[in-house]
């Protein structure tokens, strides 16, 4: 485990199961499993001649959503990005992880493609979606530009993307604690953008809903132009990771 910003880790994982594995488009997800307290690795299910079974209750891992930050084939090394947000499973994971820690990984999945062709983004993120945003910023091509706006805690937590589209990258320091999502609505309502813009937008459910509603209802943005998720939202322990807005 290494330190990204003091609240965000970096974890890297490796073994010969992830022989094959591959990240197929920027901002793809995987599903990590975690052991539970006590165990040395979680408890996944059995399969058998009757399909598969899985743990009794009370044994049944850990499971969250993640960006699958970067893979190398030739050590077969995942790095995973996670943020350190105090009492939660997976955080508190993080923070203790050492050498010979494990946790399995399902994956990858998500209905992402990357628009090559795209001369204009505008990405917006908090602190949950900045290992996606730096995955994207990684894959645009040099002849696009990004307007990036990350909201987050503080200016501990603003970190440097590499990529060689033209890159300007605001960061907002929340307000109100509990706001969630209250920056990103301001720049999105201050955003120049026209049909051609591609929008992507990740963060708190409730914030990325009003956002998109922006863009689609006042703006009259197509949705094709669109690219919504909710990563998590307050209140909720562990938010599904197929809510793309569009409900």
């Amino acid at each position: 485990m290494s330190k990204v910003s003091p609240r965000l880790v970096s974890v890297k994982v490796a073994g010969p199961s992830l022989e094959g594995f591959t990240i197929p488009a920027p901002t793809s997800h995987v599903k990590v499993f975690l052991p539970l307290p006590g165990q040395d690795e979680p408890k996944l299910p059995e399969h058998t001649p009757d399909g598969a079974a899985g743990p009794a209750d009370g044994e049944r891992p850990v499971v969250r959503t993640y960006t699958p930050v970067r893979f190398d084939p030739a050590s077969q090394t995942l790095e995973l990005q996670f943020v350190l947000h105090g009492a939660g499973p997976a955080s508190e994971w993080a923070e203790r992880a050492k050498p010979g820690d494990k946790l399995a990984v399902a994956g990858p999945g998500g209905r992402f493609e990357l628009d090559e062709t795209a001369s204009h983004w505008w990405l917006a993120a908090d602190e949950s979606a900045i290992p996606a945003v730096a995955t994207l910023l990684e894959a645009l091509p040099a002849s696009a530009a990004a307007d990036v706006h990350i909201e987050v805690a503080d200016a501990d937590d603003e970190i440097t993307f590499d990529s060689d589209a033209k890159t300007t990258v605001t960061w907002h320091h929340r307000e109100d604690p509990k706001a969630f999502g209250a920056e990103l609505d301001a720049a999105a309502r201050a955003a120049r953008v026209g049909d051609d813009t591609r929008i992507w937008v990740a963060c708190e459910a409730a914030a990325m809903r009003g956002i998109r509603r922006y863009f689609r209802n006042e703006k009259g943005l197509p949705l094709s132009s669109l690219v919504t998720r909710g990563y998590w939202r307050a209140g909720e322990a562990n938010h599904p990771d197929h809510d793309y807005g569009d409900d």
